[in-house]
């Protein structure tokens, strides 16, 4: 009985993660998301930049850090060294091509990211120590609640929390060492 359950779930994960569902999901969500906000990853890239890096007026707003450590936090998350490999490893196996789906890809994606941080700004509450705690599992919990009711806000916080659970893997070298 596990196993068939295993294996059931096995082949979700694949199909969810596989190249023929995700690629494509990631491409028409940015395309929609490009176009409901109206380019404003390229109508506002240079005054937001500007706001983040020149004009820091980090004495007025609310919130636990500043401006500049809130871009620098979000910007290690998305880049990471990963996708530095990745990019090295993608051009090298797929050719120049690959850079220009890159491209693509990152110009769209900004479009999903703008929509992720605003969504964990909006959702984000104080924790017991006053703090400000936000991000996928505040906005799954309370946006959805809110907007559909308790169940799916369970629903949307379990799929966070399968999606980032799969997201930890184990290399050969930690293995050999437990």
């Amino acid at each position: 009985m596990t196993d068939a359950i295993q294996a059931a779930l096995d082949a979700a994960s694949s199909f969810v993660w596989g190249p023929f569902f995700l690629i494509p999901l990631l491409l028409v969500v940015g395309v929609y998301l490009t176009v409901r906000l109206r380019g404003l990853q390229f109508r506002v890239l240079v005054h937001a930049l500007w706001l983040a890096l020149v004009r820091r007026n980090e004495k007025s707003g609310e919130g636990d850090i500043s401006h500049y450590q809130a871009l620098s936090t979000a910007l290690a998350a998305t880049v990471g060294v990963g996708n530095i490999a990745g990019a090295a490893l993608a051009i090298g196996v797929g050719g120049p091509g690959a850079l220009f789906w890159m491209w693509v890809t990152g110009l769209l994606g900004m479009a999903t990211k703008y929509a992720e941080a605003l969504l964990g700004v909006k959702y984000r509450r104080p924790d017991s120590k006053g703090e400000m705690s936000g991000g996928p599992m505040f906005y799954l919990r309370h946006g959805l609640a809110e907007r559909f009711g308790a169940g799916s806000a369970g629903a949307g916080s379990g799929c966070c929390w399968d999606s980032c659970s799969r997201c930890s893997v184990r290399s050969p070298r930690s293995a050999s060492a437990t």
